[in-house]
């Protein structure tokens, strides 16, 4: 294909004080050239130069929920990736704030006022998803979707496309970006052995089995380390993470039913939502965000729950 003048805008890195702790799918495709092939996939392009890549990360916001893993500017258009291994419906809201940054850094130099329109690249958001949640192979995520006034055309839009990235989906982009897809298979492999043993022998045998086979094989050989440290403390997270969400539905199912029988059901549910997210307030590995989307409960309730705790 015909390739566009790739405009001269620099992006630099910023950096908040907060600590970040990387993933595997980051360090991967932190390198200009494996994120050139991951970003022809996903727009159907056939960039060959990845020095005409420029890379930007916000390696963490100065709130936790804000954080992005990936973007790029190429031919001004601006595309950020994330990595999740779970479904986050706030994603929308997510890449507004981070958007909004970015298009600081390509107005700062111009008079906002002035009758000049200032050029911006065009943005495309995309997560990357691999949990353990079943969901499609592709699913869009509104910001109008948390409006309170549900509009036909809303003044304000902004779509996040979900892909999935789990093994038997998004084949075509798997054979586009064959580095996604021996990342697949990686992760496939630390959650099959994790199901008959502890995580870190788990995950040290997906890493020398994938060298053997030629998966990864560089990549893990070069940073096998770090690769190891990552994937112990991701893989656990998500195995205690889904333990304290099926223990706090088990316990506010169980106690919602005892009390619907003596003052009736809906009380009884309501209950039930509410040990249900009293439980994970106190485990406090989950945002209010989440508790609220997996309690049932909204937003508002969850946080008087948190200040009544």
């Amino acid at each position: 294909m015909e390739k566009e003048q790739t405009h001269s805008n620099t992006v630099t890195s910023e950096t908040i004080t907060k600590k970040y702790k990387d993933t595997v799918f980051r360090m991967l495709f932190s390198d200009k050239k494996e994120l050139l092939t991951l970003y022809n996939a996903v727009n159907e392009t056939d960039y060959d130069n990845p020095d005409e890549l420029e890379i930007t990360t916000l390696e963490n916001a100065i709130y936790m929920t804000v954080k992005n893993d990936l973007s790029c500017v190429i031919d001004m258009r601006l595309n950020i990736f994330e990595h999740q291994s779970s479904v986050n419906p706030n994603m929308p809201l997510r890449d507004l704030d981070y958007v909004s940054r970015s298009f600081r850094r390509f107005y700062d130099r111009h008079d906002i006022y002035s009758e000049r329109l200032i050029q911006l690249p065009n943005p495309r958001f995309v997560v990357f998803y691999n949990g353990i949640k079943e969901q499609p192979e592709r699913r869009e995520f509104k910001l109008s979707d948390a409006y309170t006034h549900p509009e036909e055309h809303p003044s304000l839009e902004l779509v996040v496309l979900q892909l999935n990235i789990n093994k038997g989906y998004n084949d075509e982009l798997m054979n586009k970006c064959p580095t996604l897809r021996e990342y697949m298979l990686f992760v496939e492999r630390v959650r099959t052995y994790r199901q008959d043993m502890d995580i870190d022998t788990a995950v040290n045998r997906a890493v020398n089995e994938c060298i053997k086979e030629n998966i990864l094989a560089e990549f893990l050989q070069k940073n096998k380390r770090e690769v190891v440290a990552m994937g112990i403390d991701e893989y656990d997270a998500e195995l205690h993470e889904k333990t304290l969400i099926d223990i706090g539905y088990e316990r506010g199912h169980s106690d919602g039913i005892d009390t619907g029988r003596k003052q009736g059901i809906d009380i009884g549910c309501n209950i039930g939502l509410e040990r249900t997210a009293i439980n994970m307030l106190k485990a406090g590995k989950l945002s209010v965000e989440e508790i609220s989307m997996y309690s049932g409960l909204t937003i508002e309730q969850v946080l008087k729950l948190k200040d009544e705790l």
